[in-house]
């Protein structure tokens, strides 16, 4: 990688990282079904004007939003709404084990012993970090394994439309997420306008954030990556961010580190590491067999 691109990866990797504090705080304030339809509707109207998808386009980026928008973004919130931030971004992995479930089931991919030893540990941590008792509540853990799911969901998704632009997917996905959000915000939650109204300007200031930082920012300079380097390259950078959450939590929201945290990630990152490896191994072990084509 260029000096470049590596700055450029760790800048996305930080971002992401503090994602889980900033949102932490704004759900504190604003409920969480409602704070992700005014996150996704700054989004849609910095970004959808001027990327437009296609008619062929739009009923693709319609279940992409329920599965992505609603499904993995909004049970994020309502997950950080009763869980502290470092068991969010250790659970939040998961979506990686998730994905390769998925695609045993939908491709056939073969699994191999590394996956499955490096899912047995993935999951083996997440069950120590339900374990603990002050770490989230019972319905924030099974909104993050739903999110979790979603985003292993929403990523087989992505990898079919590939012919669609990053942006038009960001900008046309959050679009039509509002509605959807909003009606489950209206019949699930309380007091939205109020609280709203009431907001501090962290809450506004941590908006700002997600919606520009990591909402477009980030995912700007991921795809931009992905396009010009390897997968390889690239995906093991992801692993900093709970890293990166872990520590933010405990130092900016004084949240306590436990041994079912130190246990739990450890075997969590573990285990999701162990799984990137095998991936990457197997890409590339793909690449050298296929057949080189002369011109």
């Amino acid at each position: 990688m260029k000096p470049s691109d590596l700055i450029q990866a760790i800048i996305v990797v930080i971002i992401w990282g503090f994602n889980f504090v900033v949102i932490k705080t704004a759900v504190a304030e604003i409920p969480p079904l409602a704070l992700t339809a005014i996150r996704f509707t700054f989004v849609a109207l910095l970004i959808a004007p001027f990327f437009r998808p296609t008619k062929q386009q739009l009923p693709k980026i319609a279940w992409l939003a329920l599965i992505l928008g609603c499904g993995h973004f909004g049970m994020l919130f309502i997950g950080l709404r009763g869980a502290d931030a470092a068991t969010t971004a250790l659970m939040i992995q998961l979506g990686i084990p998730f994905s390769v479930i998925l695609a045993t089931l939908l491709f056939s991919d073969s699994l191999g012993w590394g996956r499955v030893v490096g899912m047995l540990l993935a999951f083996t941590g997440a069950a120590l970090l339900a374990g603990e008792p002050q770490g989230a509540t019972p319905l924030a853990l099974g909104a993050l394994l739903i999110s979790a799911f979603c985003w292993a969901w929403a990523n087989i998704l992505i990898k079919q439309y590939s012919s669609i632009h990053s942006m038009t997917i960001i900008g046309w996905m959050s679009l039509l997420a509002i509605a959807p959000l909003s009606a489950a915000s209206y019949f699930l939650e309380s007091n939205q306008l109020t609280a709203i109204q009431s907001a501090s300007w962290t809450t506004w200031a941590a908006l700002a954030y997600i919606v520009i930082g990591s909402s477009i920012l980030a995912y700007y300079i991921w795809y931009r990556l992905l396009a010009r380097l390897s997968i390889n390259q690239v995906v093991p950078f992801s692993l900093l961010a709970p890293m990166i959450g872990v520590t933010a939590g405990i130092l900016i929201l004084d949240e306590a580190f436990t041994l079912y945290k130190a246990l739990g990630g450890a075997l969590t990152i573990g285990g999701v590491a162990l799984i990137e490896i095998r991936q990457a191994r197997s890409r590339r072990l793909a690449l050298l067999s296929s057949p080189i084509k002369l011109p």
